[in-house]
């Protein structure tokens, strides 16, 4: 069995290509991807109900992959090989990412793409913190140049509070306030508070408190917050047609 098929909470999905739709119609694209937190999110919960109400149903494509336990060098092309990093891995998971994306969206015309993005819990781990933004800014640019659109959209998830006190996790605070950065800095960026989606029974109905992974509820609210700050990115830029 393969590394994609096992690991835990490994995840792939599409929504959208409806009877109804017209090919050549533009249509709103939102790419989820990640590792265990964005593998425990079910889009039909709540992120494609809201984005659906707001822009329609036959507007919208939703495409999510996400592993759990990974690192971004599996979604960076570029990630400069380390000592105990395995070559074939490198941004392989992105490879698996652009191909479902561009599989999914069939040649539309794109009238908006938005990436929500909820990893570095791993590189956390492995105190990566130092070269965390330069490798996600790298992973926005691959999703630029493939998909051919200058002017991508994104929503990260910041870290929960479970790591902030762990040795197990050294740059569990620097991870979380890069992401909170790698947003603020930019236009076309946002994040959303995850510290209080931890807590309360899992989707297993076991009692969780200050968990690395949400619970059943928790999931939902974050599908919930990523829409919601996707749309607001949508709609702040949809007069703008220039780079910025």
């Amino acid at each position: 069995m393969s590394n994609f098929s096992y690991l835990l909470f490994s995840t792939a999905a599409v929504v959208g290509l409806t009877n109804s739709v017209v090919a050549d119609d533009p249509v709103h694209l939102f790419i989820l991807s990640g590792q265990s937190n964005m593998g425990g999110l079910k889009p039909e919960e709540s992120f494609i109900p809201t984005v659906e109400k707001e822009f329609g149903k036959e507007n919208v494509i939703v495409y999510k992959l996400a592993v759990g336990g990974q690192p971004i060098r599996r979604w960076d092309h570029q990630w400069e090989v380390g000592e105990g990093d395995n070559p074939k891995q490198i941004g392989d998971l992105y490879k698996k990412l652009i191909d479902g994306v561009k599989k999914a969206v069939q040649d539309r015309p794109l009238k908006s793409v938005t990436f929500a993005w909820m990893q570095g819990e791993r590189d956390a781990r492995e105190a990566h913190g130092d070269i965390y933004a330069a490798s996600f800014h790298r992973v926005l640019g691959q999703l630029r140049n493939d998909l051919d659109y200058e002017n991508i959209n994104f929503v990260v998830g910041r870290l929960s509070d479970y790591g902030l006190k762990s040795k197990s996790y050294p740059d569990w605070n620097k991870i979380r306030e890069v992401l909170v950065e790698v947003a603020e800095s930019s236009p076309r960026g946002a994040w959303v508070d995850t510290d209080d989606l931890n807590d309360g029974l899992n989707r297993k109905g076991k009692s969780i408190k200050d968990d690395l992974h949400y619970s059943a509820e928790g999931y939902v609210i974050f599908g919930s917050r990523l829409a919601e700050e996707s749309i607001k990115l949508i709609h702040k830029h949809s007069q703008k047609s220039k780079p910025e």
